[in-house]
């Protein structure tokens, strides 16, 4: 991924951006390309120009401030996306930022935009240095940018970049105990305690709902604990982020059709990924709050003595629940984790997983469902950092209506609501083994893309890392 550096204006930029709102030439660009710029710089519908002058790239951008800063951000981060295209297209290794208006944000976010699009995940393939991308770095110059605000955002791209990473691994190179390796090398570069719990220690625990969706896997189940506490953090009670790590999902004995859905299922632990990898950005940044991340990692395989439907399984916390389908197994997962959560007296639980069909078929990929019991206060800053970086948030009702769903003859409750309302009475299932203020993400529908989306790219996207780094900093 590209590195984004401050620097001083040169003539001798081969690639350039130049935001303007009255476009002044500063670059010794011969006349006729300047006329080229004039001749559409006055004309209303001309905000955006690019141009190709003997092997430059350059590109005009006039910001259009009536449609708010949420709206410019998005739409200099995608425009970033293009500009990241085509200096690779030309081979070209550097690109700079002039930024001729008095709002350093705009040089961020464009930046931000060039270094996510930039990303690639070609390791595996023979040929991988001849297909990398040639640009290496994004050069920002004028309007107050500070070298702190740099390597913030550079902190922040590399953490999505890990998160990518991490969600575009296969799970014969990233298995439970893998991703576990990849939180400990993450608490070591970055400076957070991380404890992995091992097969043994979860039976300890009497985690029923990791042991139930392991029981079919040759590969044990962990528990990662991530803490990151700053001396004299902000908050009182600790920030705890919950990810699910279900590493592969077959759908158990409720086996899943290959096509478009059992093949993308590598992408199943993008929460356990999204918390990581956020607690790594927090930490890294040096934010003063005190975060704890839980990561139940397994993969769901129908092998050995799967669970299957009909099966009742003693949780964590001793209610039991009446397994109807192995295919919904993220939730048994996170159940156990979030019983654990209670030990830390937590001021606010978010957890975040691909839980359900239902969210991804409500909303596609433009933004994750919400629900829960926070305070109105968290959910408003949270809703505030979903619009801040455009990883939206859709706020779903959370009714007690919902629960009568998950009623079971036989045991305490069901883990399936019935064919309505999927990706709520998952919530609500969840909620039952809380205690404490609580906010669900279901990111279904963006952590994996199966056709590039400007500077979220192809594959994995990091979805959530963005939002709970924002978040936290803004506590």
């Amino acid at each position: 991924m590209a590195k984004v550096e401050l620097g001083k204006k040169s003539r001798e930029a081969q690639h350039m951006v130049v935001i303007t709102d009255k476009f002044k030439n500063e670059f010794g660009l011969p006349d006729k390309v300047i006329a080229y710029f004039n001749s559409f710089l006055g004309q209303k519908d001309k905000k955006l120009l690019t141009y190709n002058y003997i092997g430059k790239h350059i590109t005009i951008y006039i910001p259009e401030r009536d449609k708010g800063p949420f709206h410019l951000a998005e739409h200099l981060r995608k425009q970033g996306s293009a500009v990241a295209d085509a200096v690779n297209a030309l081979k070209g290794k550097e690109v700079v930022i002039f930024n001729q208006t008095r709002q350093p944000a705009y040089s961020l976010w464009l930046s931000e935009g060039i270094a996510l699009s930039n990303y690639q995940f070609i390791h595996h393939k023979k040929d991988a240095e001849k297909n990398k991308n040639t640009l290496e770095s994004i050069v920002i110059c004028g309007t107050g940018i500070t070298q702190k605000q740099v390597e913030e955002l550079n902190l922040l791209c590399d953490a999505v970049g890990k998160a990518r990473d991490l969600v575009n691994e296969p799970v014969n190179v990233l298995n439970a105990s893998g991703l576990a390796s990849a939180f400990k090398n993450m608490g070591k570069e970055a400076g957070f305690k991380v404890e992995v719990f091992n097969k043994a220690k979860i039976q300890q625990l009497k985690m029923g709902g990791l042991l139930a969706v392991n029981a079919g896997s040759v590969d044990e189940p962990t528990f990662t604990v991530m803490e990151y506490k700053p001396a004299r953090p902000k908050n009182k009670k600790p920030l705890v982020l919950v990810g699910k790590g279900v590493v592969y999902d077959t759908g158990g004995l409720s086996l899943k059709p290959t096509p478009w859905s059992m093949d993308l299922m590598k992408c199943d632990m993008a929460g356990a990924a999204a918390v990581g990898c956020a607690i790594y950005a927090i930490a890294k940044a040096g934010l003063k709050v005190h975060v704890i991340a839980l990561v139940p990692a397994t993969d769901n395989r129908p092998g050995f003595n799967a669970f299957a439907p009909g099966d009742i399984i003693r949780m964590m916390d001793g209610s039991s629940v009446e397994m109807l389908n192995s295919d919904a197994e993220g939730r048994m997962i996170l159940a156990d984790a979030l019983h654990y959560a209670k030990r830390f007296n937590p001021e606010l639980v978010i957890d975040v997983a691909t839980l359900t069909g239902a969210a991804a078929a409500a909303i596609g990929t433009a933004g994750m469902v919400g629900m829960g019991t926070a305070s109105t206060a968290q959910k408003n800053k949270l809703l505030h950092s979903g619009l801040t970086v455009h990883e939206r948030i859709a706020e779903f009702p959370f009714w007690d209506e919902y629960e009568e769903m998950l009623k079971s003859d036989i045991a305490d409750q069901k883990n399936l609501g019935g064919p309505y309302a999927g990706a709520i009475t998952a919530g609500k299932f969840l909620a039952k083994f809380t205690d404490y203020p609580y906010y669900h993400l279901d990111i279904a529908g963006p952590a994996f893309l199966t056709a590039k989306e400007t500077y979220r790219g192809k594959g994995g996207t990091g979805v959530g890392v963005r939002l709970l780094y924002d978040f936290a900093k803004n506590l």
